[in-house]
């Protein structure tokens, strides 16, 4: 999503560091990148296809449809069974596959009987267009209802060190086995603004909402970021964060907080002071 411009409209700013950071992905060891249709509208997908295609084995390229983009930081819910179709076909031709891996959900439009929203994916996936269909902030009703029609692979719901709102989504994902994959997985604050001062800001907001995180991030010689990152890979063996990122530096940092070890210690400090919520 930061690949894009302000607003997560338009154009990155920096095309050549966008495209140098998605090369960067694969040196090391990424295995998959989450985008939308709505990026950009279309940028993110497009920026993915000019940088890595052809794909190489393993990589898993997981794309979204279901909101429209009016302007900058504008989101529409559009779940039309031919809004859909539109959507999944245009990513399929941006991002240069004959079958997504894992297509998502973006929203449910309440203005659209889930069983239509529900059928058209499981049509597409009939036809060879997807392989695995995954939803995004959904309830356990919801993932139930979904599951009627087809397997849920994955859910993407907004959750974080701080932010535990779809607690019960997880605990329901990993007794069942699907895949959850958080979104705003550090919890920090002017989303697409990554300028020079962004992951100092992001510390500080972090180390203030929780002590904790100074202290054990201090231990391991590593960032408040990648502690936050480190917990929720620890959090569940489903888990799998997807935190964005505009520019190499950031990518490497998100990246080796998976070689973090954290504690039982750790894990029980920071979920305790996480359950308290917010400052």
């Amino acid at each position: 999503m930061r690949l894009t411009g302000k607003g997560i409209f338009g154009p990155p700013s920096d095309r050549p560091e966008a495209i140098a950071t998605l090369r960067r992905c694969l040196d090391l060891g990424v295995n998959l990148i989450d985008t939308a249709e709505s990026y950009g509208p279309y940028v993110s997908e497009e920026l993915i296809a000019e940088a890595l295609s052809p794909y190489p084995a393993g990589l898993v390229i997981a794309t979204k449809g279901g909101l429209d983009r009016p302007g900058p930081d504008q989101w529409a819910t559009n779940g039309r069974p031919e809004r859909l179709r539109v959507a999944l076909d245009g990513s399929l031709r941006r991002l240069k596959l004959e079958r997504i891996d894992l297509y998502q959900l973006h929203r449910f439009d309440p203005a659209v009987p889930e069983e239509e929203q529900f059928g058209f994916l499981q049509h597409a996936q009939r036809e060879g267009k997807i392989r695995h269909i995954g939803l995004s902030e959904v309830s356990v009703a919801q993932i139930q209802r979904a599951r009627t029609f087809f397997q849920v692979a994955s859910v993407q719901n907004r959750y974080n060190l701080v932010d535990r709102e779809w607690e019960p989504v997880l605990d329901y994902c990993d007794r069942e086995g699907i895949g959850f994959i958080p979104w705003f997985p550090l919890q920090a604050g002017d989303v697409g603004r990554e300028g020079p001062g962004y992951y100092p800001r992001l510390v500080r907001r972090l180390t203030n909402r929780n002590t904790s995180i100074a202290r054990i991030a201090k231990r391991h010689g590593a960032t408040a970021a990648q502690i936050a990152l480190a917990w929720l890979l620890r959090r569940s063996a489903v888990m799998l964060p997807i935190p964005g990122t505009s520019n190499r530096r950031h990518l490497e940092e998100n990246v080796a907080a998976a070689g973090i070890e954290l504690s039982r210690e750790d894990v029980d400090a920071l979920s305790q002071k996480a359950a308290a919520g917010p400052a």
